[in-house]
């Protein structure tokens, strides 16, 4: 059972912005030991100050209605090979929940339908990338406008996470820098989701999943979404809370690299989309995360200084090896091979 609304803290991050010949060491002092404290106790955040304009955030919510406003034939033109991680993707295709290796009830895919972009192999030119990690997008060309309003708000993300790798390095406690390494050809990629009915459903039956329990994959999600009730997370106890973002905020949570760089110290969140229903009938909801995965041949293993003596972390792999796996699970049904921590705290969770 979902518990009552989660305090979800808010954070203004604006000291890590602007002028770095002004630096304000002791307010960026107190943002970075709160979120500290937000990530050991929560892995959601909410932060104020992200410099994110309205208008570009108005504009990706346009870009998310004209797309999606489609006839669903015409959508489905712009479907992608699943492995490539990129299109659209159907209704009921995708099982978020199989990316840890947990099939939903009834084997019944999640409903929402969703278009992911994201950094291509030639934007790192010189530097040679796999395609695999950064595949070409197709822009949709029934939807003119969807592609530079969906770009410019990539680009402001893509900004602000770099501010956000900052600040969780003066968290971590780490040398500047530290992971600069690690992100300088980085996986980024962006999941526009719309929950609504499938063409031909009239009414909701109850075993339809808006998106089920799962962790994101890499470093940390910027995430935008309408005000409307639908997202769940699961706290360190296994109890799920509702969330909802503030006026003009931004959700922030962490994907598995962290969790796998710090132990658990900060751990992967989990969460989850439970469909909003009034009178039989599904609330349409939006959302846009964008994931900033780090390189694709990052190592993830135990960051220095959080494995206690004798103590075993996780098993190090890459950045690439852990997406692939999850989206085995998400788009083709093929569990891990491996029982996941994150897995064992869902099906351990109070329902």
């Amino acid at each position: 059972m979902a518990g009552t609304q989660f305090e979800v803290p808010t954070i203004d991050i604006s000291p890590y912005r602007g002028d770095e010949r002004r630096i304000d060491l002791s307010a960026r002092a107190e943002v970075a030991a709160a979120l500290d404290r937000a990530c050991r106790d929560v892995g959601f955040v909410q932060i104020v100050g992200h410099g994110i304009g309205s208008d570009t955030i108005a504009g990706l919510a346009d870009a998310l209605d004209e797309f999606f406003g489609l006839p669903l034939e015409v959508k489905k033109q712009y479907r992608r090979e699943p492995a490539t991680n990129r299109g659209y993707s159907a209704p009921k295709s995708e099982s978020l929940s199989m990316s840890l290796g947990i099939p939903t009830a009834g084997q019944m895919n999640d409903f929402y339908e969703a278009y992911t972009v994201g950094t291509e192999a030639t934007d790192f030119t010189p530097l040679e990338v796999p395609e695999a990690s950064y595949a070409h997008n197709n822009w949709p060309d029934a939807a003119p406008g969807f592609s530079p309003a969906v770009q410019a708000y990539f680009a402001e993300a893509q900004a602000l996470s770099r501010v956000l790798m900052q600040a969780f390095t003066d968290a971590l406690g780490l040398s500047p820098g530290y992971f600069d390494s690690m992100i300088d050809h980085p996986i980024e990629a962006m999941k526009m989701n719309n929950y609504a009915l499938p063409e031909g459903d009239t009414e909701f039956t109850g075993d339809l999943t808006g998106m089920g329990a799962h962790t994101d994959f890499g470093i940390l999600t910027v995430l935008w979404a309408d005000r409307v009730p639908g997202l769940q997370v699961l706290d360190r106890e296994g109890r799920w809370h509702d969330v909802q973002p503030a006026e003009g905020a931004l959700l922030i949570n962490l994907g598995d690299a962290m969790a796998r760089w710090t132990n658990d110290r900060w751990m992967s969140t989990i969460h989850r989309v439970d469909p909003p229903v009034v009178d039989g009938q599904i609330i349409r909801r939006r959302s846009a995360a964008f994931f900033f995965d780090g390189n694709h041949d990052a190592v993830i293993e135990a960051l220095p200084g959080t494995l206690a003596e004798g103590e075993t972390g996780y098993p190090p792999m890459t950045i690439a090896e852990n997406i692939a796996m999850k989206v085995a699970g998400l788009r083709t049904g093929v569990a891990p091979a491996t029982q996941l921590r994150e897995a064992t705290r869902v099906t351990a969770a109070e329902k």
